[in-house]
């Protein structure tokens, strides 16, 4: 079935025209990304729960802090590996079938994230999980992307991004109904995060029995077939890096996810912590009973990922919409602008809930900032590289930014220090996070040398 097109008669909605299996190819592309974000959500609400209860006991705060930034730490740099991996693989063997396995992967390992013992064995699981979570993201923009008419790639790979944040809000809605739990004393606060962690599991595994009906897409198998006559590699690295038309756009590409994925990572979703301790230390200064502390604070931060993640799913699809307006690139400009400004914004300001829409906005300009990376990405590089690429520009750089959450613990600890008092402490974490903000800028210098792709066929070779 050939699912190719122009971008000549580019009228209607993007949806226009679709057939019973692009809607199949967008469902299930989709699904493996949200149920892939649900995992990470779960992480982010939750991982200084389980390091509060896998680390020894009357650990610092601030320890733990530093260590659930090397936790994600760990699971960065295995996203960036099974990035690297699978994106060579789905350009090699396929995108569907790599898809199918990647999602088996991070379902299996973020369940038994709820068996940890300790504080290595967590770290290890969250490195396989990464693994999982690392392959997705590529393979499902590309499957995407070589499978659905070209004049509905903008608007599908825009929304498939934004769907991204349902996974997040549901996500959220888990952490408030445990919360709600704790509250009711029918679990203990040291329970909540394994069945936090066994829940998240759950969907995703489930949704590997019905992606084993994909086909490839037939761009990929004529690729393939091209390949073979020419004598050029499929998900060949040596060719993605050694051919300098596809490298330009492999290290600039790179260099603006890094700026991305370090202000989210790195910063933005340590906004939970900073939502949990306001809230804890205005409980704690009330003399709420410690258990009653534990479940608001628990409800809060959960709120706070609903919100954040509700202004995501609108920043992804307004980044859609102007990107088919005014182009890529001054929609990447306006994004990365307001990110920093937003960032810096809500880690200097939130002083309680009556701030909490503060996150939305946060969520809005970061998120928007991936809604261009699904839409961007697999428009830099041919059906032969453009999973490796994509997962090459979109993961690789998750290797220095894994660093953000490292450098953001040692700053943290290092403003900290000396602080004898637990506002003194909320003040340098604030600090340290409006500094790294300042991370937003290095993709507006990225923007400067990249080309505008908007009404432009995918590139071949």
């Amino acid at each position: 079935m050939s699912t190719t097109s122009t971008l000549t008669g580019k009228t209607g909605p993007w949806w226009r025209g679709l057939n019973g299996y692009h809607w199949f190819v967008f469902s299930m592309a989709s699904l493996a990304w949200l149920f892939d974000c649900l995992d990470q959500q779960i992480f982010n609400l939750y991982r200084q729960t389980a390091l509060e209860n896998l680390m020894p006991e009357g650990t610092d705060p601030s320890v733990i802090t530093t260590y659930a930034g090397y936790a994600t730490s760990i699971f960065l740099v295995g996203w960036a590996t099974g990035g690297l991996i699978f994106g060579s693989l789905g350009d090699k063997f396929g995108r569907a079938r790599m898809l199918t396995m990647t999602v088996l992967l991070y379902s299996v390992f973020t369940g038994l994230s709820a068996l940890s013992q300790g504080w290595l064995d967590f770290a290890a699981y969250r490195f396989v999980t990464g693994l999982g979570v690392g392959g997705v993201f590529g393979l499902a923009v590309a499957l995407v992307a070589d499978s659905l008419p070209d004049r509905s790639r903008t608007g599908a790979l825009g929304m498939l991004q934004a769907l991204s944040a349902v996974g997040n809000i549901t996500a959220g809605l888990v952490g408030f109904w445990i919360s709600g739990m704790i509250s009711s004393e029918t679990i203990t606060a040291d329970q909540a995060w394994k069945l936090a962690f066994l829940l998240g599991s759950v969907p995703a595994f489930l949704c590997v029995f019905i992606q084993m009906r994909l086909r490839e897409p037939d761009k990929w198998l004529k690729a393939r077939d091209a390949s073979k006559l020419s004598g050029k590699g499929m998900g060949s690295y040596r060719s993605l890096l050694g051919e300098a038309r596809w490298r330009k756009s492999a290290l600039l590409g790179m260099l603006l996810c890094i700026s991305g994925i370090i202000g989210l990572w790195g910063i933005g979703f340590f906004s939970f912590e900073l939502v949990g301790d306001v809230i804890t230390l205005s409980l704690s200064e009330k003399g709420l009973p410690e258990a009653d502390i534990a479940g608001e604070a628990g409800k809060w931060k959960a709120i706070n990922g609903i919100i954040q993640n509700t202004g995501s799913f609108f920043g992804m699809i307004a980044f859609a919409w102007l990107a088919e307006k005014i182009g890529r690139r001054p929609s990447f400009v306006i994004a990365f602008i307001g990110a920093l400004a937003a960032t810096w914004g809500f880690f200097a300001f939130f002083s309680g809930v009556q701030d909490i829409w503060m996150s939305a906005v946060m969520g809005f300009f970061q998120l928007a900032l991936f809604g261009g990376f699904a839409i961007y990405l697999p428009e830099l590089f041919p059906t032969r590289l453009r999973s490796t690429g994509t997962s090459f520009c979109y993961n690789v750089g998750r290797f220095l930014a894994a660093s953000g959450p490292f450098t953001m613990g040692r700053l943290n600890a290092a403003l900290a220090q000396g602080a004898e008092t637990d506002e003194a402490k909320l003040a340098a974490f604030r600090e340290t996070c409006q500094w790294m903000s300042l991370i937003f800028l290095v993709g507006l210098v990225a923007v400067a040398f990249l080309p505008e792709t908007k009404d432009q066929p995918l590139p071949e070779d």
